[in-house]
């Protein structure tokens, strides 16, 4: 089996393990990410936080985004880049902000490019993941659309955390060239 086909199953494998989890599961773990992250955000003194709605069972970031927009922290969700395939663009979230739903059915900001944040101005970029190892090694869907977001991050300035349940881990990833270590990764 190549590195291709063991990430495949890897993906398979979690995803399943991910959808079986319990309404009560899910919420214990968004209760223990919100306040994980908190602590980053506080500790880092972040004003710009990117996160991402939770989709086929990835971590519920609905309660961390709620308290940072009490806390009168600005949110940025990740946008399909129009021309640029498989990139993304960060638009601040508000309460208010027009939603679609781009082609692979994620709600996102609709796009308005007043709402454009450039990636070094970002002080916190938390990232949904399918698996991940102890290495900081992170296996999402398949796209790139992180791996080419992640590039470079040290240059950037921001720091890449990955947002999982405990079952997402394994003990190694097989990983690839393009692949981008996170700086840290918040277990719920």
């Amino acid at each position: 089996m190549n590195t291709q086909q063991q990430r495949q199953q890897i993906r398979r494998q979690i995803r399943k393990t991910r959808a079986n989890l319990t309404a009560l599961q899910q919420r214990l773990a968004e209760q223990a990410i919100t306040g994980q992250a908190l602590d980053v955000i506080e500790h880092r003194q972040a004003r710009n936080i990117a996160l991402y709605l939770s989709f086929d069972g990835e971590i519920s970031t609905d309660a961390l985004i709620k308290t940072l927009w009490e806390q009168n922290k600005k949110v940025f969700l990740p946008v399909l880049h129009p021309f640029a395939k498989n990139h993304l663009l960060f638009l601040q979230y508000l309460p208010d902000t027009p939603m679609v739903q781009n082609h692979f059915g994620i709600w996102e900001p609709k796009l308005n490019v007043q709402n454009v944040l450039p990636l070094n101005e970002l002080d916190i970029l938390f990232t949904p993941l399918v698996a991940f190892d102890k290495q900081g090694n992170r296996l999402g869907m398949g796209g790139g659309f992180y791996d080419r977001t992640l590039q470079n991050w040290q240059q950037k300035s921001f720091l890449p955390i990955g947002l999982a349940h405990a079952c997402q881990q394994i003990e190694a990833l097989p990983i690839e060239h393009w692949d981008i270590p996170l700086f840290d990764i918040l277990i719920g």
